[in-house]
This record gives C-alpha cells, sequence and structure tokens, in this order.
C-alpha cells in the first residue's frame, strides 16, 4: 500500500516521458516526476520517496524532505492567509494548508506556529492543525516513572511549560524544573518526574534523583576543564548563581560535587572549586 504523508520505499517499474513509476507489491503506482529522479537508476531499484497531492491533487511522490510528516508535530512558518485559512511552508512545492477551523489562535503571515500534521479522510489531503492537544491521550500512558522521553516544547502555562512527550501525551514542565531557556518547537530529552493520579505528566530536563547525580557531575567536570581547572562556586553560593553558571538547581549541585569529592576528584577551598591535581 502506497500511504500518502509518509516516507515509501517502492521499486522503479518503468522509465516513461513524464518521469519513473513508482510500484509496491499490491500493485500500486506512483509517478516521480523527472526533477525528481535520481541520474543513476536501473529499473527494479527501491527508491526512498515521500507521497503526497500536488498542486493538481495528483498523487506524486519526490525526493525532497517535508519538515513534518503524518503524525508529526513541528514547529512551522506561515507564508499566506487566505479566505479559507492558512498556508504553512513544510518544505515542499505544495504548502501545507491549516483551515481557520484547525487553528487554536488565528494565524498571521510571517509567525511560526507548533502544528500536528493529519490525513483528512474527506478530502484526502495532508492538513495542519495548531490544536495539538486534541491528538494526545494522558487515559493510557505509554511511560512510567524515571523513563527517558522525547519531549517537544508546546507552549507556556503560569506555572511551567506544556509539553508533547513522545508524540502521545501531555507533560508539564514546572517553572522550578527550568534551568535553562527553552521555546515552543524546540526538540528535547527529557525524563518522567513524577506521574499524578488524574495521569498528568510531570517532566524534568535531564535525569533526576540520584540518576541525575553522574551526568551533573560529569557536566561540573567539564566546565572546571574548560576554565583552567576552576569554578568560582561553593556550596554558599546562591541559587541564582548556581543556575546561571551552570543550568542545574543548588540541591543537584550539591549531589554532584559531594560525588566528585568522594571519588577526590575536585577539592574545595573558599573562592571556589578546583580540580585535584
Amino acid at each position: 500500500m502506497i500511504e500518502i504523508g509518509v516516507y515509501n520505499t517502492l521499486e522503479i517499474l518503468r522509465d516513461t516521458e513524464p518521469g519513473l513509476f513508482l510500484g509496491d507489491e499490491e500493485g500500486n503506482e506512483v509517478l516521480l516526476p523527472n526533477r525528481y529522479v535520481p541520474k543513476i537508476f536501473e529499473l527494479g531499484d527501491n527508491l526512498e520517496v515521500f507521497v503526497y497531492l500536488d498542486n493538481d491533487e495528483r498523487l506524486v511522490a519526490v525526493t525532497d524532505k517535508p519538515y513534518i510528516k503524518r503524525g508529526d508535530f513541528a514547529l512551522l512558518r506561515c507564508s499566506e492567509v487566505s479566505k479559507i485559512g492558512a498556508f504553512l511552508d513544510w518544505g515542499m512545492v505544495k504548502e501545507l494548508f491549516c483551515p481557520f477551523k484547525e487553528q487554536a489562535f488565528k494565524m498571521k503571515r510571517g509567525g511560526w506556529y507548533l502544528v500536528y500534521c493529519y490525513l483528512d479522510e474527506e478530502s484526502n489531503r495532508l492538513v495542519a492543525s495548531s490544536k495539538t492537544k486534541r491528538f494526545l491521550d494522558n487515559k493510557e500512558l505509554t511511560v512510567k516513572t524515571f523513563d527517558e522521553v522525547d519531549i517537544i516544547v508546546s507552549h507556556p502555562s503560569d506555572i511551567g511549560m506544556n509539553v508533547i512527550v513522545n508524540k502521545k501525551h501531555l507533560g508539564l514542565i514546572f517553572k522550578e524544573d527550568l534551568f535553562k531557556t527553552i521555546s515552543v518547537g524546540d526538540k528535547l530529552k527529557g525524563v518522567v518526574k513524577k506521574i499524578r493520579n488524574d495521569n498528568k505528566l510531570d517532566i524534568a530536563l535531564g535525569q533526576i534523583g540520584y540518576r541525575n547525580i553522574e551526568p551533573n557531575a560529569q557536566l561540573i567536570m567539564k566546565e572546571l576543564e574548560d576554565n583552567s581547572g576552576y569554578l568560582a562556586l561553593t556550596d554558599k553560593s546562591s541559587p541564582e548563581q548556581i543556575k546561571e553558571t551552570l543550568e542545574m538547581s543548588k540541591k543537584n549541585f550539591k549531589k554532584a560535587i559531594g560525588n566528585l569529592y568522594k571519588q577526590r576528584l575536585i577539592e574545595f577551598k573558599t573562592d571556589g572549586i578546583y580540580i585535584k591535581k
């Protein structure tokens, strides 16, 4: 089956005037126009192509790499707004359509929006929606506490930053767990810090608890090495100074330097931390 909106690996069947005809094992065919035909090929070769509807609503295969595919989230720029909706630049000849009913807020030309791409069953077209929350479900979680997860920064709230977890669930990074600047659309690694009774997910950047000691210790060692073996921080330093220098909390900082001290990798002096020689 040739699927719209995703990458398909298809066999080269015929070389024709408009381009190559590609097919799957079920006998379905699609045209790869001449502009996408590789310089060297043989009939029977397999090609990985992206399939969607062109400007004439015909099924077409291309070798372009879109910024988003069906079932994914991405931050896209609005290139035009018409009477029926907005058109987004997703790296393809034909722009991605976002109807007004799928806009969380009215889109403006030149603006950037986090959207979800899906296949509209009625029109068989790929469509974008900035109402991303409706494509997420926390009723049946596929993650557990301390799992490392892929996150996409969704939108800010009064208590932190909402994130999309593994493209399936909605999570939240509380303000007190934000030790570096993040922006909507950023793709990062996180950890499930806590699962609440209502299946709400508390997410932290990096590892947490005792799992956080080793990576933070490595970060501190790298900072020491980059600064000639010295950091002007002590266990008396303010949380703000530690956050500005290392992008971590004072609690995690103290755990990390304690770990390094036990391994006799560092020593403390009144003016800061030194690599032990």
